[in-house]
């Protein structure tokens, strides 16, 4: 798994106990593998589908520094399949994992369209 993304927990994303708000986090979640799947996908037009059993298995609490990790599942023929995992770098516990989230290639009318791609690509390699 590659781990892109870090934030910071700051006063506003916590719950009442303290800790990271559930919906902060899966909405932080949310924004990073529809930027992976647009990179990707090479379109803008990308919408969550599904996502499966979301386990939560740790905390983290304000100063905490998080890493967000995404890997590929699976390509379909309009969507791209990603698993999702969270972990707490000061404490080194995985907080949240997705297995599988659904993301969607649209076409301009709004409708899923295929998308062409079979593996991963780096940005680098397409230059």
């Amino acid at each position: 798994m590659r781990f892109h993304t870090r934030k910071w927990v700051k006063p506003e994303d916590l719950n009442p106990n303290g800790t990271l708000f559930g919906g902060q986090l899966l909405a932080w979640m949310d924004e990073e593998l529809a930027l992976y799947s647009i990179v990707q996908l090479e379109n803008s037009r990308v919408v969550t589908k599904h996502m499966s059993e979301i386990n939560f298995r740790s905390s983290a609490k304000q100063g905490d520094i998080i890493e967000i990790g995404i890997a590929v599942v699976k390509f379909g023929k309009t969507s791209l399949t990603l698993k999702c995992e969270v972990r707490n770098m000061m404490t080194r516990e995985t907080i949240v994992t997705i297995d599988n989230t659904t993301m969607v290639n649209l076409g301009a009318d709004g409708k899923p369209k295929a998308h062409g791609k079979t593996q991963i690509e780096f940005v680098k390699d397409r230059i």
